[in-house]
């Protein structure tokens, strides 16, 4: 099957402040339309490069099939073809990662992001056939996500060079923070596929070493400051980008004192910009971390 190329990749957009965006909730768990369409239009007039949703900040585990589908066709909508969309369509069964990703393909995602599978604690074998058989069986470009801290599952990188042979894995998102281990990366992969930053306290340092953006939790609160940041580290302007990486160093920190998203839904919410929602397990932020992440936000200038 050939390979089917989003226009957005073509000409090099899946580059810069990716953010990783949260799905507004009511306070009963129910999906927000309206706050999501707010959100979308925050970031296109912020400057975001791309929306990636349902992802692991949008809850996708809590998601049932239908709303997972529903929230992408929704979001590809909403942004009219102002940005990329990219849509998280990971599962620990191969073949629900192809159904997912197919119904991703057929609502106009323009890229889709796997994350390994997890639970299950496959062979390095195991996860090269799995991602191989997602992306021989839907035509869509595809982002690998290794986040081995949620998963119990690391993909190596010897298997990340073996994927970067097939034409629709156009890039991986490295959640690891090990720069070690992003150089080597991008120095085996990089002129084939594009590495991602996962983790915004080491993005800029990533972004040194080769890396084209950030996956971020960060520029759902901030995504101004995290789309030029990104933008100055592309242009090799380095020291601009690190001035804007200082200021929000408290946010890429604090954003995660608790598990993501609870700490950054609760900052969207005191900005106005969603409910208070989010579903079980995960409750809204522990009053104890108030404070801390208010200072965070207002020390990026965000209150």
């Amino acid at each position: 099957m050939q390979a089917c190329f989003s226009p957005f990749l073509e000409s090099g957009m899946f580059h810069g402040s990716m953010v990783a965006l949260v799905t507004p909730m009511r306070e009963d768990g129910s999906v927000d339309e309206q706050s999501l369409a707010q959100l979308v239009e925050f970031h296109v007039e912020n400057g975001t490069d791309a929306l990636v949703v349902v992802g692991t900040t949008g809850e996708s585990a809590t998601l049932d099939h239908d709303e997972h589908c529903v929230l992408i066709r929704q979001c590809v909508e909403m942004v009219k073809g102002r940005l990329p969309v990219i849509a998280g369509t990971g599962a620990n069964s191969t073949r629900e990662a192809i159904d997912l990703t197919r119904c991703a393909m057929e609502a106009g995602a323009d890229a889709c992001l796997l994350v390994t599978p997890y639970y299950n604690k496959p062979t390095q074998e195991g996860l090269y056939r799995h991602f191989k058989a997602v992306a021989e069986a839907v035509p869509v470009p595809q982002i690998l996500y290794n986040v081995p801290g949620r998963t119990a599952c690391d993909i190596q990188n010897d298997t990340v060079e073996r994927l970067a042979g097939i034409s629709n894995v156009v890039g991986i998102k490295d959640a690891t923070g090990d720069m070690a281990r992003g150089k080597d990366l991008i120095e085996r992969c990089g002129n084939r596929i594009d590495v991602y930053s996962g983790d915004d306290a080491t993005t800029l340092e990533l972004m040194r070493l080769g890396g084209k953006g950030g996956i971020s939790v960060t520029a759902n609160v901030a995504p101004h400051d995290m789309h030029l940041m990104c933008q100055a580290a592309l242009n090799g302007d380095f020291a601009a980008a690190e001035l804007i990486n200082e200021r929000l160093m408290p946010l890429h920190k604090n954003l995660f004192l608790e598990a993501n998203p609870i700490p950054v839904k609760w900052a969207l919410y005191q900005m106005g910009l969603i409910p208070p929602g989010i579903r079980l397990p995960l409750t809204m932020l522990s009053e104890q971390h108030h404070d801390t992440v208010r200072q965070a936000m207002k020390a990026a200038g965000i209150l």
